[in-house]
């Protein structure tokens, strides 16, 4: 199950799971979440996410050199 994150949660425009779906039309969340899950991050809106991964385009160059 793929959980639709809110537009107001900036810090998901930076993570690494959070992409552009075509059949939504809309940014989700790929993290393959449970319905548990989904409900303890949608009740917690003042802590950050357990799945959040920054986004570092970078990171394959840096690797390189």
């Amino acid at each position: 199950m793929k959980m639709a994150k809110k537009k107001k949660a900036t810090s998901c425009l930076s993570c690494e799971n959070f992409e552009y779906d075509e059949e939504r039309g809309e940014e989700v969340c790929i993290m393959d979440l449970d319905e548990d899950e989904i409900y303890r991050l949608s009740d917690r809106e003042s802590r950050g996410c357990p799945f959040y991964r920054f986004r570092d385009e970078y990171r394959i160059v840096r690797k390189q050199n």
